[in-house]
C-alpha cells in the first residue's frame, strides 16, 4: 500500500510497491533508471519522484532475482527489460499489480490536492467494516466475486 501523503520526508511507496511499479512500467517498455524515475514523476503530475537511492537498488534486486535483465546502450546506460520469468511473475500476480497501479493513481490525485467528500469516506468506512465483519468463512468463489466487485469499483472511480 502507498505510504504517507507525499512531500519531503514522507514515504510514498509501501513495502514491495516500487518493485511492482518498476516491473509494470518496464513491461510497457524497456527503461533505464532515470526513465523509470521520470515515468513515475509523470504519473504523479510532477508532485513526486522517487529518489535514485531507492530506484537503482530496486532495479538491482529485480535483476538479481532474474525478473529483469539489463544491457548497456551506446551511451553506457543500462536499459532493463523483462525476462521471461519477470513476465510470468507479472502474469501470475496481475491482481496485485493492478491494485498497486490503481493505488498509485489515487495517491497521485491525493497529493495533487484533490479531496474526497466526507460522504464517500463514510461509505468506504462502511464497506471496510462489512468486509471485515463478514460472518463465516470465505469460499474461493465468494472471495473472487468480492475482489472483482471491488476492483471494478476502483476502475470506475479512477476512470481507468
Amino acid at each position: 500500500m502507498f505510504g504517507g501523503r507525499g512531500g519531503p520526508g514522507r514515504r510514498m511507496f509501501g513495502p514491495g510497491d516500487l518493485r511492482i511499479v518498476a516491473l509494470a512500467l518496464i513491461e510497457k517498455e524497456p527503461r533505464h533508471g532515470y526513465d523509470l524515475i521520470k515515468a513515475i514523476e509523470t504519473m504523479f503530475g510532477g508532485a513526486y519522484a522517487p529518489s535514485p537511492g531507492v530506484v537503482y537498488p530496486t532495479l538491482s534486486m529485480l535483476a538479481d532475482e532474474g525478473l529483469i535483465a539489463g544491457i548497456e546502450d551506446a551511451a553506457g546506460k543500462r536499459i532493463f527489460s523483462l525476462t521471461e520469468a519477470g513476465q510470468t511473475w507479472l502474469d501470475e500476480n496481475r491482481t496485485a499489480v493492478d491494485g498497486v497501479m490503481q493505488r498509485m493513481a489515487l495517491a497521485a490525485r491525493l497529493i495533487s490536492g484533490e479531496q474526497t467528500p466526507d460522504v464517500v469516506k463514510e461509505a468506504l468506512h462502511t464497506l471496510r467494516q462489512a468486509v471485515i465483519m463478514k460472518p463465516g468463512d470465505w469460499s474461493d468463489p465468494e472471495t473472487a466475486k468480492v475482489v472483482e466487485a471491488l476492483m471494478k469499483a476502483v476502475r470506475e472511480i479512477s476512470g481507468q
